[in-house]
């Protein structure tokens, strides 16, 4: 392999400090240069060490890269975890790590090394993580041959890792349980550990093959058996299926394990458990032996139930489920709201806010206090809070780190920008999952953005949450996280017969209206007998919150509804984020997102997408939407060209219009048109779901020769000028007090410019002194 370098102009630059220039490394597989000495000869190249910044043409070569790093130290490496995107399934970013990483064999040691690289929008990949110290000693092993020459090796343009699967053993049951009574079915039942609100210690110990009902169930033996043992437990790592996304595997390891903290040893004991076709979980892997001395006795309580009801909250979906987990133990009275933000995040995080306040006078920031102790955090700066007045009518709250155990409680406010960006509104570290802590956050969210009210708001369906919204949110339309959604549906459709799915999901997916969703569900419920289904009866109080039908009536700024949000700081942030890193992969993240959005600015302003038609509106919208609100509309346009339309009714100046697709008569809508106001209507709601006009109303408005589109048709936030704050449909849709929000937000936007503008030289600040004066006068003479 050989490398080359050079200099590529305003790139990240390799201290992730800001933009400069930064050293680019490309790689080449054996065969493609014609010299290899270079590699051994040229000690500059051949020599560099990984660091966060250097860039690659593929994820492959930076494998390639590593593996020759890691022979000349002394390791070997194997390809580690991948993640995906949330938009299109794209591999967006690697781990490469060091051999002995984790604890799945004997001869690993949990070593740290490895790094990490991420796709950006250009295509290359970049180290953005890069950890270089072993926990072993490097170099060969006792017995082990040096690698061949590089001449000698075969270079594989795709990088592919070996998993090496271990021998199934024969599945093994329990026959009796820790009194003696045998079990009908054969497996434990966790239930049957606990006798009065007290734990029993199990007579079993777990082995390869052991079988439980749940998850669930395996954790809590597992804790069972630890206490027994002197040792306490904590959930690892979890595998998910690449086709469905359903968790498939998990491990229970000592809560030493690792080294993360100074309290942890890297100790190898643990329990992996594997989700089976019938549902049930099987123990495939196991470790005993520990590297530390075991206590006689332990207080388990408090972290394994909460860690217990947050693996519970994985499995269904945060629903609350008391026959799988019963919390109301005799020795828990209530969830303590303890935690680390207080005590080690809130030191850093207001020192960074201090600095940021006095860099940005907008900058805000709160502190939950209970009984003396700092418990939840929120901040927002400033361009936060004006986007948060420009597109905070449709917000999500991405707490995607409940998903796995987390070590960063830390939650995003997200909209969606005129150019159909996720933008930054808010953040915060959460105290808890209670509805304390939730009310507290939306509360502040109001004092944050002056009062301004979401009109649709994406968070997850825990009653907390639900409570919370309806207190602090009234007139909020909330929807469910699509994640949690289907992973209640995975475990309890599973467990039926297989045509239900399909029927299941016709009818939620398939039902155009709320009464067709109504007829299509109660003819489900009859035929597989499911009227008493305590899940399906629940889901059906709560469809205005996930069923489509219900959801389409309402503006989410077009965020579909069968596919999860992508999150806002992708590989920057994650849930097993370090205090130390967390501050400069924050300003990094926002950053990139604020520099996609200045690329579509200048985009939009100075490109123009191609016409179609020759239809005036046509040419109205390209003047008007941002280039991407323009495709969408520019399709719509185009597509209604394949649709027919008839008058089916009309009464004075009101009139419907039968509209269908051209040889399919089951794909048609009814538009209602009012030809005294220009007002119009769709059955399929388009334009309340997403603010634009569907191509069944285009169509129409081609029947009446109508050839230009309505001005309240043409929503200003889809606008190129939505950033600059004018208020044109706002005015009608807000409260006195929201629309006084919104012009103040807009003009502190305005002036702000001018600031930023007027403070680059001496004779641009005396142009901006001179306008804002002259516009002074103006506001005092209308007065």
């Amino acid at each position: 392999m050989r490398m080359e370098l050079g200099y590529d102009g305003f790139r990240y630059d390799p201290n992730g400090i800001g933009f400069g220039h930064t050293v680019v490394l490309k790689a080449y597989p054996v065969g493609m240069v014609p010299a290899m000495n270079d590699v051994i000869e040229d000690e500059g190249e051949s020599r560099l060490e990984p660091y966060v910044g250097l860039e690659f043409d593929s994820a492959d070569e930076a494998r390639e890269f590593y593996n020759l790093y890691a022979r000349r130290v002394g390791f070997k490496i194997r390809t580690g975890q991948l993640y995906r995107s949330r938009t299109n399934g794209t591999v967006s970013s690697r781990r490469f790590v060091c051999s002995k990483e984790g604890f799945q064999l004997n001869s690993r040691t949990g070593c740290p090394a490895l790094i990490k690289v991420q796709r950006r929008d250009s295509g290359k990949w970049v180290v953005d993580l890069f950890l270089k110290d072993h926990n072993h000693e490097l170099g060969l092993a006792a017995g082990e041959s040096p690698p061949p020459p590089p001449l000698l090796q075969k270079t594989s343009l795709t990088a592919k890792s070996v998993v090496t699967m271990p021998h199934r053993p024969r599945t093994k049951l329990i026959e009796e349980a820790e009194d003696g009574r045998p079990s009908p079915s054969g497996i434990i039942n966790i239930k049957r550990l606990k006798r009065d609100g007290e734990e029993l210690q199990p007579k079993v110990e777990p082995f390869s093959g052991l079988e439980f009902n749940s998850a669930n169930e395996a954790y809590q033996f597992y804790q069972a058996y630890a206490a027994s043992k002197g040792f306490s437990i904590r959930i690892g790592q979890l595998f998910r299926s690449k086709l469905d996304g359903s968790i498939t595997s998990r491990r229970f390891v000592c809560s030493k394990e690792g080294f993360q903290h100074p309290s942890r040893l890297g100790c190898g004991a643990f329990m992996r458990i594997k989700r089976q076709e019938s549902g049930r979980w099987v123990v495939d892997r196991l470790q005993k032996g520990h590297n530390h001395e075991l206590e006689l006795q332990l207080e388990l309580h408090k972290k394994s139930v909460i860690a217990s009801k947050r693996l519970l909250e994985e499995e269904s979906g945060g629903l609350e489920n008391e026959d799988i987990f019963n919390i109301s133990n005799a020795n828990i009275v209530k969830r303590s709201r303890e935690n680390h933000i207080g005590s080690d995040w809130y030191r850093v995080l207001l020192e960074y806010f201090q600095t940021r306040q006095a860099e940005d006078t907008s900058f805000f920031y709160a502190v939950e206090v209970d009984n003396g102790s700092c418990m939840s955090i929120f901040w927002a700066d400033g361009r936060s809070r004006f986007s948060a007045s420009q597109f905070g009518d449709a917000i999500i709250l991405d707490t995607s780190y409940r998903k796995s155990i987390y070590l960063v409680p830390f939650a995003t406010f997200i909209g969606i920008n005129h150019h159909k960006q996720p933008v930054l509104l808010a953040c915060a570290l959460i105290a808890d999952e209670s509805e304390e802590a939730f009310t507290w956050l939306f509360q502040t969210w109001l004092r944050a953005v002056s009062g301004l009210h979401p009109l649709s708001i994406i968070a997850d369906q825990d009653k907390a949450i639900q409570h919370s919204i309806k207190k602090v949110f009234p007139r909020t339309h909330h929807r469910f996280s699509l994640w949690q959604l289907k992973a209640k549906e995975r475990e309890y459709l599973n467990l039926m017969e297989g045509s239900l799915r399909y029927e299941y999901e016709k009818c939620i997916y398939q039902s155009e209206t709320v009464d067709e969703f109504e007829a299509s569900w109660t003819m489900l419920l009859s035929r597989f007998g499911l009227i008493e289904n305590a899940w399906l009866k629940e889901m059906y109080e709560k469809r205005q919150s996930w069923v489509p039908a219900y959801l389409r009536s309402t503006f989410f700024a077009g965020i579909t509804l069968n596919d999860n949000v992508e999150s806002f700081f992708g590989a920057f942030l994650n849930a097993q984020t370090q205090l130390v890193e967390f501050v400069s992969r924050y300003e990094r993240g926002v950053e990139r997102r604020r520099e996609e959005e200045r690329k579509e600015d200048f985009n939009s302003y100075n490109l123009q997408v191609l016409l179609q038609t020759k239809e005036p509106v046509e040419e109205q919208c390209r003047r008007l939407y941002t280039l991407s609100v323009f495709k969408i509309f520019q399709k719509e346009l185009l597509q209604s060209y394949g649709y027919l339309g008839f008058k089916i009714y009309e009464e004075g100046a009101i009139s419907r219009y039968l509209v269908r697709k051209g040889g399919n008569d089951n794909e048609k809508c009814v538009v209602t048109f009012s030809a005294t106001n220009l007002n119009v209507s769709c059955s399929c709601e388009m334009f309340e779901f997403e603010g634009v006009l569907c191509r069944h109303i285009l169509r129409v408005f081609q029947i009446l020769d109508i050839r230009e589109i309505p001005s309240r048709y043409i929503l200003h936030r889809w606008t190129r000028n939505a950033e600059y704050g004018t208020l044109h449909d706002f005015e009608s849709a807000r409260s006195s007090q929201e629309l006084k929000a919104l012009m103040v937000w807009s003009l502190r936007e305005t002036a702000s410019k001018y600031i930023e503008a007027g403070a680059a030289s001496f004779e641009k600040h005396k142009l901006a002194y001179e306008i804002m004066r002259e516009g002074g006068r103006k506001l005092c003479w209308q007065r």
